[in-house]
């Protein structure tokens, strides 16, 4: 399921670049930045990259948990669904004498999920049916934090900016029990 979040939101942002700034080819991808050896992943030269950086468990309280579902012969109970945030960066990894289009990338995706803050069925019909609705919020990091978080992903500052992802839910569909329906109930005489 977090693969086709960002699968989402990197063909949206293809196709909001198409129209504003008339490329041909696909900006955004979904990728590494570096390959396990530490070498760059050629896919991601010249493009706006999408990668995972972080997960977080959304605890808010007004979340449902696993509640019955009732059937014909009873009552099942399910496994509570897990409602997940992302961390998504979006980096500008454009080399040399291409620093201003990654700036220009950088600013257009920023003004896309802006203007887009919560993507849904009704305004992205392609949106993956598993998926209700994803609401973007761009985080703030300070100084520090960003250091932290650019040296995890190979300690090379990118021009960027780090989106939380909310309302993102994983549910296996996992059954913990069942009870069976109640047919006759017996009553005592009374005497």
């Amino acid at each position: 399921m977090i693969d086709r979040v960002l699968e989402h939101l990197a063909s949206h942002l293809n196709a909001h670049f198409r129209r504003q700034f008339e490329v041909a080819e696909d900006v955004a991808v979904v990728s590494n930045l570096q390959e396990l050896g530490g070498v760059p992943v050629v896919l991601s030269t010249n493009k706006l990259v999408l990668f995972l950086s972080g997960v977080e468990r959304d605890t808010l309280a007004y979340r449902a948990t696993g509640l019955p579902m009732t059937y014909q012969n009873g009552v099942i109970h399910n496994a509570a669904p897990v409602y997940l945030n992302l961390l998504v960066m979006c980096a500008a990894n454009f080399s040399g004498s291409h620093y201003p289009e990654a700036l220009k990338f950088l600013s257009g995706a920023i003004a896309f999920f802006q203007g887009s803050p919560v993507l849904d069925h009704q305004n992205t019909p392609g949106m993956d049916q598993r998926l209700e609705r994803l609401a973007l919020n761009m985080e703030n990091l300070s100084s520090q934090e960003m250091h932290s978080l650019w040296s995890i992903h190979g300690g090379r500052y990118l021009p960027s900016a780090l989106f939380r992802i909310r309302m993102i839910t994983l549910d296996a569909g996992a059954i913990r029990g069942r009870d069976p329906a109640i047919r006759q109930t017996e009553t005592a005489a009374a005497p």
